[in-house]
């Protein structure tokens, strides 16, 4: 394919505004917080990041996107924000990392992020959800293979702070018209 027919292809494909993403990202997590944790998020001011690779401690819930559109989306969390939102998911009060608070998280994760997906879908086309993957310690690092710009809105809640962020661009397989649900997203973890 000739370079003029290539760039009149990609033009043609549907688009998603930084602007776009951020309000679908604090949508979602308002939906989230609101109904299943009873609890009120108040959104920053969205920004862009590149996801330069710098040591993180907490916790991180990466989950990818595949279909029409690829990516990833991702909640991030200090370990008593993650506990709170834990505790409030499931009723019970939790004052440290657990299996149940992580599962929390990557369930926390999964429905913020699938509301951003089913929000975009209409004009994107369809997408499918891998499953959640959460990190929790301290000085790691994670890095996106294709290391793409990501959207990222900040959040406060509860006394303690969350970021969610999403990066998300058509899928360079000009086939890929339907979602393949399960189709994980390659990370890296640096520990």
């Amino acid at each position: 394919m000739d370079r003029e027919n290539m760039t009149t292809e990609q033009s043609a494909l549907p688009q998603v505004t930084e602007a776009e993403l951020a309000e679908a990202i604090e949508a979602a997590t308002a939906e989230v917080f609101g109904t299943m944790l009873n609890l009120e998020c108040k959104p920053g001011k969205p920004f862009v990041e590149t996801q330069e690779a710098t040591p993180a401690s907490g916790v991180v819930s990466l989950i990818g996107l595949a279909g029409s559109w690829i990516g990833t989306g991702s909640v991030s969390c200090s370990v008593p924000g993650a506990c709170r939102m834990a505790s409030a998911l499931l009723s019970t009060e939790y004052s440290g990392i657990s299996e149940d608070v992580l599962d929390a998280i990557a369930e926390i994760t999964n429905m913020i992020v699938g509301n951003v997906k089913t929000s975009l879908e209409s004009r994107l086309g369809g997408m499918g959800l891998s499953t959640p993957t959460v990190i929790y310690g301290r000085n790691f690092q994670t890095r996106g293979a294709r290391n793409k710009e990501w959207t990222v809105v900040p959040f406060e809640f509860d006394g303690d702070c969350m970021f969610v962020q999403v990066c998300i661009s058509p899928n360079p397989d000009s086939n890929a018209t339907a979602a393949r649900p399960g189709y994980p997203i390659p990370h890296m973890l640096i520990i």
